[in-house]
């Protein structure tokens, strides 16, 4: 009877890791895609509110205020330099996972998750030693230079941020993976943990210590910090895909096709970092020569405005990509097992749900801007600080619907294997019309050419976008011999 019951339990330990995430292909789509996007959304949302929680913070700050706003705004594209990186390996990761666990190709895919790790912490520390060398001149790069009161208090927020980027890399990386092994619950704690502790920590060392930059930058890392603690837990229990000691092994071949499918979520990312670089100098230069914000106490409201209405479209993203990334596992999984007509029921539920994000974020910014705006300290702000953040809203924001459903194309076809496409779009959208734009139009309308950069670009974006979908629609409509 023992012997009985021994063989019973190991037949059942063998089959559930060649099959523990068989479901995938099994369950209503519906149901998958709330199992999986909402602790994705929560995630995403959460890491975003790390940069506004702070922002919001420092904004509400007398002793801070717009100078503290610009140099938050500043600081914010290096750190996305940093997510760039994080989601490049993280997200190829879970997508090379996925598709490996749809081929029943568990070694495969346990060697990915080791050589991922390995490469997120050599990339994290040498980014974070070229930051500590280049400090000034990377705050310079991005606009920092406005006035000598945004460019002291981004060297002070800089520096304490810096110190935190192995931990926000790690923890950042690490959550596509904890999705991979089907525990998305799991990757939304571990980052909302982070997030809480920033959240009480922020007004204490704001407010109550008066460390004013410094403050909100420590008390950002500390949470990182607890968000890495508990990642570094869960890959020593892993419970479907945990390597071995040999899995931490770099092999060229992993690491390449990892990156390879992780290449859109880095283009998504860095392109925002080329844009904000952009922005953030046209600002400044068509800034100087406007009549109010040409003065120097006023110099930093447009670049201050700019970074709010820019946290607000991360908010819409991070729902937007946590909706699109949390179904990459099911794509993938289903693709590799053949289920096309399944990824075809995805796709267009999610295209719908995006849309309607998007059309919700528009109802916010086009007839509650001053509400908004109001969130971030602008009570304590000078008339034109508040009337160029309404047109700011209003004018930057008003194709979002659109920018939703573009972020969609983009991991979707990410997530099918389709990475050139995926990539070309991306960099269509990010670099060529979104920093093109940004320097062009400017030399035509000033200062309210910037803020037609981002709507110009996803109309043109969205058109490529449409074509690419009925395309991809096409592919799918018909189910694999294999699948009937």
């Amino acid at each position: 009877m023992g012997l009985r019951i021994f063989l019973f339990q190991k037949r059942k330990v063998t089959n559930y890791m060649n099959t523990g995430n068989q479901f995938l292909e099994t369950e209503r789509i519906g149901k998958l895609m709330k199992q999986y996007a909402i602790p994705c959304i929560i995630s995403l949302l959460v890491g975003a509110l790390y940069n506004i929680v702070d922002q919001i913070f420092i904004a509400n700050a007398s002793y801070l205020g717009s100078y503290g706003n610009a140099a938050n705004t500043v600081v914010f594209p290096l750190t996305v330099v940093a997510l760039a990186i994080a989601v490049m390996v993280g997200d190829g990761c879970c997508a090379f996972v996925s598709m490996a666990l749809g081929r029943s190709e568990m070694d495969k895919a346990k060697r990915s998750v080791g050589n991922a790790v390995i490469m997120i912490l050599v990339g994290s520390l040498m980014l974070t030693v070229v930051y500590l060398i280049f400090a000034d001149g990377i705050i310079a790069m991005f606009g920092g230079t406005v006035n000598k009161e945004t460019f002291h208090y981004s060297q002070e927020y800089f520096f304490y941020i810096t110190l935190g980027i192995p931990f926000y890399m790690f923890g950042q990386a690490m959550n596509p993976i904890i999705r991979a092994d089907g525990n998305p619950k799991f990757a939304m704690f571990s980052t909302l943990a982070g997030a809480a502790i920033n959240i009480v920590l922020d007004p204490i060392f704001i407010f109550v210590c008066k460390w004013g930059m410094m403050g909100a930058a420590v008390a950002t890392v500390i949470g990182q910090i607890a968000t890495a603690g508990l990642a570094v837990w869960y890959l020593l229990h892993m419970k479907i895909i945990k390597p071995a000691s040999a899995d931490y092994v770099l092999k060229k071949n992993i690491c390449e096709r990892t990156l390879i499918l992780g290449i859109t979520s880095f283009l998504s990312q860095i392109s925002l970092v080329a844009a904000m670089a952009a922005i953030n100098n046209m600002l400044r230069k068509y800034g100087a020569l406007d009549m109010i914000f040409g003065q120097e106490q006023y110099a930093q409201i447009p670049m201050a405005v700019v970074g709010i209405v820019m946290k607000f479209f991360q908010i819409v993203i991070s729902i937007v990509v946590g909706m699109a990334a949390g179904c990459i596992p099911i794509i993938g999984y289903n693709m590799g097992a053949e289920k096309k007509m399944r990824v075809r029921e995805l796709f267009t539920k999610l295209l719908l749900a995006e849309a309607l994000v998007g059309l919700a974020a528009l109802v916010l910014a086009e007839g509650f801007p001053r509400q908004l705006i109001a969130i971030f300290g602008a009570a304590n702000e000078s008339s034109y600080y508040t009337d160029f953040a309404i047109k700011a809203f209003r004018i930057y924001l008003c194709l979002m619907v659109l920018a939703c459903v573009n972020k969609a194309c983009f991991i979707f076809l990410q997530a099918v294997g389709k990475a050139l496409a995926s990539t070309l779009l991306s960099m269509f959208r990010e670099v060529v019309f979104g920093v093109g734009f940004a320097l062009l139009l400017p030399i035509f309308f000033g200062l309210d050419g910037v803020l037609y950069s981002m709507p110009v670009s996803d109309a043109l974006t969205f058109v490529i976008s449409a074509i690419i979908i009925t395309r991809t629609y096409r592919e799918l409509n018909v189910e694999s011999d294999t699948c009937k």
